[in-house]
């Protein structure tokens, strides 16, 4: 009998992004890529249907660096900032952890976001630098979940 949830989860591991992926993942234009990608911003090529692709890691390290210094994104207004119950889709950037938790990095956008969850939901959720994930900000609490 085939595990549907786990072949779900298998699909939702995303290995590349095209172009367009890549660009909603990191909350920028295709156009604002394409010019990443020509000024060797970040490494992309050609995928097996011809389209020009990105590693999700090197996307993950693209995200990094740009939340990490915040270019690239424009100003944020404060009220634009803040908000409540919050479901963000972005890429997990880091993921750290010991024998009972784990802390995963995710850029979503122009936002940075860490969430602690036991490292039993993290193995269980296939977390890894270059999935795309789902992070739900309610209060304190940030939840990730795969869309």
């Amino acid at each position: 009998m085939v595990d549907i949830a786990s072949q779900v989860r298998q699909d939702l591991r995303v290995s590349t992004y095209r172009v367009a992926e890549a660009a909603g993942v990191l909350g920028v234009s295709n156009d604002t890529l394409r010019r990443w990608i020509d000024a060797g911003r970040v490494d992309a090529a050609a995928g097996e249907d011809g389209r020009t692709r990105i590693a999700g890691t090197d996307l993950a390290a693209l995200a990094k660096s740009l939340a990490d210094g915040a270019e690239g994104f424009g100003h944020v207004s404060r009220a634009t900032a803040v908000s409540a119950r919050n479901r963000m889709r972005g890429i997990v950037t880091a993921v750290k952890k010991d024998t009972v938790m784990a802390q995963v990095e995710m850029v979503c956008g122009p936002y940075r976001l860490v969430s602690l969850m036991s490292a039993e939901a993290a193995d269980d959720l296939r977390l890894e630098p270059g999935v795309l994930a789902i992070a739900s900000v309610k209060s304190t609490n940030v939840v990730v979940e795969l869309p």
